[in-house]
This record gives structure tokens, sequence and C-alpha cells, in this order.
């Protein structure tokens, strides 16, 4: 499985005032209570799943760094272990994935060095690649997160049960099956020549 980066809010600052909340509510035009109830749903499930999210502690801010950084760590064989790094410090542990020096401190805990992130972060280094993920997404139609594409073909949207992706899964292995159509007996070829059937 290979990542990619997606900006929910492409505008949103590095530092902001609002919770989770307030952002939801006027996201989407209801009332504070409704965007916690909704809200509480999410981090029921996640629960459900062995997940704690923290979203009254959550701090919101722009995450195109965090996504340079993942494409950096990508580079190094370890964008798995600093996406999950990332995602877990921000909805867990409540970090602000925005600030230079906290995406610093992840990137220094999954292995990654010190000095090259740092660096890294001050330029603009990855800023193409992330940009060029995102366009990607946009010519999928990709308009929110969660969102699966398998073999550039099938999309499954949103937070989805296993046994749906596991389905899903079943259905592209069993669609790409080759199916042999003649018999065996005929004139097998490879690198190294080719074989004439026994009769």
């Amino acid at each position: 499985m290979t990542y990619r980066c997606y900006e929910l809010d492409p505008t949103m600052g590095r530092d902001n005032k609002e919770n989770m909340y307030e952002l939801l509510a006027k996201k989407y035009g209801m009332s504070i209570a409704q965007a916690k109830a909704n809200t509480d749903r999410v981090v029921q499930m996640a629960k459900e799943v062995g997940l704690d999210y923290q979203m009254d502690t959550l701090i919101l801010t722009n995450t195109f760094d965090a996504h340079r950084l993942t494409m950096y760590a990508k580079t190094q064989g370890l964008m798995k272990e600093m996406t999950e790094r990332i995602l877990h410090a921000y909805f867990t542990e409540s970090k602000h994935i925005g600030d230079h020096e906290t995406l610093t401190e992840l990137a220094v805990e999954v292995g990654l060095n010190r000095e090259e992130v740092a660096k890294m972060l001050a330029s603009d280094d990855m800023s193409d690649v992330v940009r060029a993920d995102e366009q990607t997404a946009k010519q999928y139609g990709v308009t929110g997160v969660p969102f699966f594409l398998i073999n550039k073909k099938y999309a499954l949207t949103g937070a989805q049960p296993t046994e749906t992706l596991v389905q899903a899964l079943k259905k592209v292995i069993a669609e790409n099956e080759i199916t042999v159509l003649n018999s065996e007996d005929g004139l097998n070829c490879d690198d190294d020549g080719c074989e004439i059937p026994k009769k």
C-alpha cells in the first residue's frame, strides 16, 4: 500500500484559534452541538478498532509540511512509519504537526536524520512531489478521505467496514486472474530458447 498526499483544506493557516467543532460547524452550517455529536461518532468508531482520538485537544493546522515530510520519508524507505507517527501525533497526542520542530522530532523518532529533515523543512524540497500527488487525486475525482484506489481502477470512498475492503480486494483479484484457454501441449519459450513438448 502507498500513501498519497491530499489536503482537506489547503487554505488552512499554520496556527489557528478555532477548534475542530467550530471548524466543522462553520464548514457544514451546523451547530457546535451537532458538530460535536458527529465527531463523537467518529471517535467511537475509532475506539472500536483500537484508535484513541482526542478531538477536544486536537490542534488544527496546515498539513502541507507534514505531507512534504512523508514524501521525504518515502525516499528513505520510511513513508509508512512516518505517516503513522504523524497521524498518531495529530489525533491522539494533540501535537502541532504544522510546527517544524515538532515534525523534526517525529521524524527522528522513526529513524530519519535530524539535520537533513530540518534542512528539508526549511526549504521548498518535496513541494513539487506533494503538488503532483494532489493533482493526481483531482484527476481521480478524490474529494475526501479516506479514499482507496486499487489498481488505478477501483475506488472505495469513506470509512468502510473491513469486510467491504476484503470483498473489494477479492473482486479485483478475481478479475485479474489469467485463464489459460489452451492445453499445456505447445511450444514453450523463455530467455533460454524454446522447448518442444514431448508427444
